[in-house]
């Protein structure tokens, strides 16, 4: 939940007519992560719990990619962006590894 609240504090200097573009799909993408895992864990099968993972592994995909974008348009620092990709890709690799170790 770290890169939640990460996202949230970097999205609030962007620009405001950004308000209901990159800032609310970035804050979704990254509020889904954790929600999809908490939902899916909470499933009785592994196959649903798989499913749950497999959709926060979609949204830190997009988040990343989202990222990205907002640093090729200067909404951004490389600096501040950085750190957050790092973090976005050790989440992908947690979620894959949980999805391998369930199925």
């Amino acid at each position: 939940m770290d890169l939640v609240t990460a996202i949230y504090l970097v999205t609030k200097d962007f620009p405001s007519d950004e308000k209901f573009g990159l800032i609310n799909q970035m804050r979704r993408c990254a509020v889904s992560i954790p929600s999809n895992i908490a939902e899916g864990a909470s499933r009785r099968h592994k196959k649903e719990f798989a499913q749950f993972l497999r959709i926060s592994l979609g949204s830190n995909s997009e988040l990343q990619t989202q990222l990205l974008i907002s640093k090729n348009l200067e909404f951004i620092k490389s600096s501040d962006c950085e750190p957050l990709i790092i973090q976005i890709e050790e989440i992908s690799k947690m979620i894959s590894g949980l999805i391998k170790s369930i199925e």
